[in-house]
């Protein structure tokens, strides 16, 4: 924050005060970052006249915690007793200012601006009481929702002072002192989620669960093939079945192409509103309709496989990066190993279908729902039923899990446009087959892979030619793969090249886009390197961490007729070679790394991966049968996220998930397409790991001296390679294509 930051203070009716922030900063750095217009970033505090504190949480809550941890900033430098401290989920107002979930950012966007909300009403409340007794704020103290002064031995509640304190000038936050990490009393303690009392007890508190008097219910049929459009259904048939109010075509608008960025638009489709969902539902199963499937009808994943052999032989169609003499390094390395690795494209498969409710009265919009990113469902309403934002009211509510896949909001328009055509407050429910036959899916990829190391085990040579989904050398949303990618300037002749495969088909954010699957080949492939040279995998890597390499830096060439040294590769952006050796390390002593005697066909695998600002690493215990039945026994996993864990319960299970979610990548997720329709349509064909497939699992902080940074997603990639490698390392067969289950593996 800056010295423009400044606080908004008004009354509250029965004597109070209502506290919010602002930074004109962070509103320019966000409208630059999302090329809109700027929110007002705000969040308040209010204290009733009985003493009640009542804390504000602005972003939307998916199960990542983020509605407790939120009011736990503000509330520790408040001074307040978390027991006595209500919480309100904000519905998205320009007051409230960077309203978003996604990317693992909580942590770093609020470490300093709630803190600041918070101290800020304190000094408020301080001021307040010193004004009244006649004495230097600096006497004041505040503890536990009251101002002390002790050399009079005198004391005022915070419901008492929020009327006067109400009509105090707001501190410069400059000036503001935040607390001392030592004297944190809410802060690092775990605490148990705001909403958990109204889950255990079933109360309707997510999206699926909301009602409004006098709504209806609706289904939305799209063409399973994406992009096409209804040549004719039997629309008056299902109009006269029980239950239904409307039946009616949406002939959608639609961009289409094979690299979609955003929000295609609306799609087409046909919407059935009924008395009841399950009316609805039933009626659409009698549509009988002809489809206009278009170019993406002849889409197999079987073509896409062949195409992507054919392209690594051919010349990439870009280079990402080049480092060093890869092939003098090849001709002269000791081993060279070859390789090729695949992923598939995958559902977010979240447990709560996609649904919103919508209302749409008198030009006006008002939608609830659990979306990620709320701005953007209120700008994709205004956009396809050209009408101002000023016109949409978004609530959020919370999610049954996300992963990403409410950065979308493709449902929320749905829902919307349904309410206008009928004019009347409607809910949608997608079925389970509409959220995973109509998803932004994770891209699926290939990687070719050469790499090399010398006569004394090092890894000298490494080249990844990576086709992707795209066009020409733009690839399809969340498929990138960034030139700096690890191992990217810790080997010194390294390639890293690009080639594309069309694709007609939505692709988006899954939780740690990109290094969800590319943490599955690099630290795989780093592990069969180790084995090549003949050294221990983990101290292979913790080898290749200590050393930056020598990278020949582009616009700084050697000679090598003069010998001149290759300079040292500039600072690596992102990344912290040392707090990544800190966390495998950790790891490494956890687990016993190598002092551990195992049984036969039980083994330990190890990974590592940095994404999303957090550095974490996993060693996987695993035992693998005759029959290919695998059991991950016990997984220890070590992250540094910076010097402090807000909630320490919330960060657990956040790892915690992020393990368990990528056991169910590995296993058995895949989407694959057959004539353009996906496959997969339910769990039974894209599994999620059950509760008896559930390792031990021990999570381990490592802190550093930097600020707090998120984990709902960087505790996710090393599992899936620390599996895998643990499985080689039990019988020998080197897992190189995802999921595991069609190569004959089942969970034990």
């Amino acid at each position: 924050m800056n010295r423009r930051s400044f606080l908004r203070v008004t009354s509250l009716a029965g004597g109070g005060i209502v506290l919010g922030l602002y930074s004109e900063r962070e509103a320019t750095a966000q409208q630059q970052r999302q090329q809109q217009p700027a929110l007002d970033p705000s969040a308040f505090v209010k204290i009733g006249s009985d003493g009640t504190v009542t804390l504000v949480s602005r972003n939307p809550e998916i199960g990542q915690g983020i509605k407790t941890m939120l009011p736990m900033l503000i509330a520790e430098e408040l001074e307040v007793d978390w027991k006595s401290v209500k919480v309100e989920q904000a519905d998205l107002d320009a007051k409230y200012g960077i309203q978003f979930t996604g990317g693992s950012r909580a942590a770093s966007n609020n470490w300093v601006p709630m803190r600041q909300v918070g101290a800020a009403a304190r000094q408020m409340l301080i001021t307040a009481a010193a004004n009244k007794w006649d004495v230097p704020a600096s006497e004041c103290r505040a503890s536990n929702g009251r101002i002390y002064h002790d050399k009079s031995n005198r004391s005022l509640s915070y419901g008492e002072l929020a009327e006067r304190a109400a009509k105090v000038p707001p501190p410069d936050l400059t000036t503001i002192k935040l607390k001392d990490p030592k004297e944190f009393t809410i802060i690092g303690k775990s605490t148990m989620g705001v909403d958990v009392p109204d889950i255990v007890s079933g109360q309707p508190i997510f999206g699926i669960d909301f009602t409004l008097p006098g709504m209806l219910y609706a289904v939305y049929q799209k063409c399973p093939v994406f992009g096409g459009k209804v040549k004719t259904a039997n629309i008056d048939a299902i109009k006269g079945m029980p239950g239904i109010r409307h039946v009616f075509t949406v002939e959608g608008m639609v961009k289409n192409g094979t690299v979609m960025a955003g929000e295609p638009g609306l799609e087409p489709g046909i919407a059935i509103v009924a008395d009841s969902w399950w009316y609805a539902q039933s009626a659409r199963n009698k549509l009988q309709v002809t489809w206009d499937e278009g170019a993406a009808a002849s889409q197999n994943t079987t073509d896409f496989a062949q195409r992507a052999v054919e392209l690594s032989k051919q010349p990439p169609v870009k280079t990402l990066r080049t480092d060093g003499d890869f092939a003098g390094a090849i001709k002269a390395a000791s081993k060279v190993v070859e390789a090729q690795y695949s992923y598939p494209l995958i559902s977010h498969a979240p447990l709560e279908p996609r649904n919103c409710t919508a209302r749409v009265q008198n030009g006006k919009v008002e939608v609830w729902a659990g979306s990620q990113t709320p701005g953007s469902a209120r700008g994709l309403i205004a956009q396809t039923q050209g009408i101002p934002d000023s016109d949409i009211t978004v609530h959020l509510l919370r999610a049954g899990g996300g992963f990403g896949r409410g950065l979308n909001n493709d449902f929320v328009n749905e829902a919307a446009w349904i309410s206008k055509t009928i004019n009347a407050p409607v809910k949608l429910l997608w079925s389970r087959e509409d959220d995973m036959t109509h998803d932004y899916y994770r891209p699926g990829g290939w990687h070719f892979m050469k790499g090399a190391v010398d006569s004394s085990g090092k890894l000298v040579a490494w080249r990844n030619h990576y086709i992707g989904y795209g066009d020409g050398d733009r690839l399809a949303p969340a498929a990138n793969l960034q030139p700096n990618e690890f191992p990217a300037t810790f080997v010194p002749n390294f390639e890293s090249h690009l080639s594309t495969i069309p694709l007609w088909l939505k692709t988006g954010a899954l939780r740690a886009p990109g290094a969800n699957a590319y943490s599955f080949v690099f630290q795989s492939f780093i592990d069969e390197l180790a084995h090549a040279a003949g050294r221990d995998p983990l101290e292979f890597r913790l080898a290749l961490l200590e050393e930056p390499g020598t990278a020949n830096v582009p616009g700084s060439a050697k000679s090598k007729a003069e010998n001149e040294p290759i300079p040292k590769p500039p600072q690596r952006e992102f990344y912290n070679a040392e707090r990544m050796r800190r966390v495998l390390q950790t790891v490494a002593d956890k687990s016993g790394w190598g002092k551990t005697s195992l049984p036969k066909g039980t083994a330990m695998g190890v990974g590592f991966h940095y994404s999303f600002s957090g550095y974490f690493a996993h060693v996987a215990q695993v035992s693998v049968d005759a029959q290919k039945r695998v059991s991950v026994q016990h997984v220890w996993t070590a992250g540094d996220v910076g010097s402090q864990i807000i909630n320490p319960s919330g960060a657990e299970a956040q790892a915690q998930g992020a393990i368990i979610d990528g056991m169910s990548e590995l296993m058995g997720q895949e989407i694959t397409l057959e004539k353009g329709r996906v496959v997969q349509t339910n769990y039974d064909k894209h599994q999620l790991s059950r509760i008896r497939n559930a390792p031990k699992i021990e999570v381990f902080f490592v802190p550093s001296d930097n600020p707090p940074t998120g984990l709902g997603e960087p505790a996710l990639p090393p599992i899936i390679p620390a599996i895998a490698n643990a499985i080689f390392a039990a019988n020998g067969d080197r897992i190189r294509a995802l999921p595991i289950a069609n190569l004959g593996y089942r969970w034990a």
